[in-house]
């Protein structure tokens, strides 16, 4: 079957997230499908959210995969790499082939290497003249980026922005308790995947791969479900029966 052109997709994905935005939607279930879009319909092998908090540091918001995740957690731990520079000018990054930058990134470098990642790209998510965070790219292949995939990819930051403002106005002084209930919906979603993890014996990013298709089956949002799990011990046991019982009847 053949491919719809890219720029129908682009339209498809953008439409559907924005129709998204215009219901009733979870915060964290949209930003995961926005790094899925970005790795699908830009030229990268990854993608990966960081927002900051109110306190100017940066947390890991979603990715598309473990490598991503890790990378972007190590960036923040090495204090260095294309987000954090990207966060803290405010302008895009764009770095064709990684090896050219060892001297500018010591640390990173070779761990984005070992990652199996030889370009990176990193484009700001802005409001009301704040910048909040932002979108990491990561390339399999050294190579630069698109004028028109770096222009896909600061689309759907923005529409990262958005959801994670809503449906306020976006000013400084609505921003920080935009972004401190992100963050806390981060906290709750990561706390439920380790324990499903635990109870299930699964790995981790199977145990939010489990979690997120039970609340799509169930049309419940995502962070409810996970502060349940971690809130509610008297229904508990019941949620993790039924999520066990999804698994099961969901295996292929």
């Amino acid at each position: 079957m053949t491919q719809p052109p890219r720029e129908a997709r682009v339209l498809d994905a953008v439409v559907s997230l924005v129709d998204s935005l215009l219901a009733d939607f979870d915060v964290m279930d949209l930003l995961t499908e926005l790094t899925e879009r970005c790795s699908e319909l830009v030229d990268v092998a990854a993608a990966g959210f960081l927002l900051a908090d109110p306190f100017d540091e940066l947390h890991v918001l979603a990715a598309t995969t473990k490598q991503a995740r890790d990378l972007e957690i190590f960036q923040l731990q090495a204090d260095q790499g294309p987000c954090l520079e990207c966060y803290a000018t405010g302008q895009p990054i764009s770095v064709v082939d990684l090896k050219a930058e060892e001297q500018r990134w010591p640390r990173f470098v070779p761990a984005a290497r070992d990652a199996g990642f030889s370009s990176v790209h990193a484009v700001p998510m802005r409001a009301a003249g704040l910048v909040l965070g932002a979108l990491g790219l990561f390339g399999s292949e050294p190579g630069e980026l698109e004028e028109a995939d770096l222009l896909v990819a600061q689309t759907l930051a923005h529409i990262a922005c958005v959801a994670i403002l809503q449906e306020h106005a976006p000013t400084p002084s609505s921003v920080l308790p935009q972004l401190r209930s992100a963050l806390a919906s981060r906290v709750v979603v990561e706390q439920a995947k380790g324990f499903l993890r635990q109870t299930l014996d699964v790995e981790v990013e199977e145990a939010f791969t489990l979690l997120r298709s039970y609340c799509h089956a169930t049309g419940e949002h995502l962070t409810d479900v996970a502060r349940q799990l971690m809130t509610d011990r008297q229904s508990r046991p019941t949620l993790v029966a039924a999520i066990s019982e999804f698994a099961t009847s969901s295996a292929p």
